[in-house]
């Protein structure tokens, strides 16, 4: 399952204090990128004290890295809100 995937690679590589990974390709049927097969967009919140210091760009630059794999051949499109512990946790939805 990519979510457990995504989750799993993430935990390794930044130890986060929070993750949150949410299958949203539900919301993109009928456009570009939806296979109909599910898993292909994602929402991640991350909050890790690796993100000290460094700046969103980066942030999410080191995310893109870490699944590179997965976005060359099965994810579509991320977003992405990271933080470090100093910003505090997102707010609930």
């Amino acid at each position: 399952m990519m979510k457990t995937r995504i989750e799993d690679k993430l935990r390794r590589a930044f130890s986060p204090t929070f993750l949150e990974v949410k299958d949203t390709s539900y919301l993109h049927e009928g456009h570009a990128g939806h296979s109909g097969k599910g898993e292909s967009h994602f929402n991640i919140t991350i909050v890790s004290p690796l993100f000290s210091h460094v700046n969103r760009v980066q942030r999410h630059r080191q995310v893109y890295d870490c699944l590179a794999n997965e976005l060359k051949k099965e994810i579509h499109a991320l977003q992405l809100t990271t933080l470090c512990p100093e910003e505090g946790l997102p707010a609930a939805e």
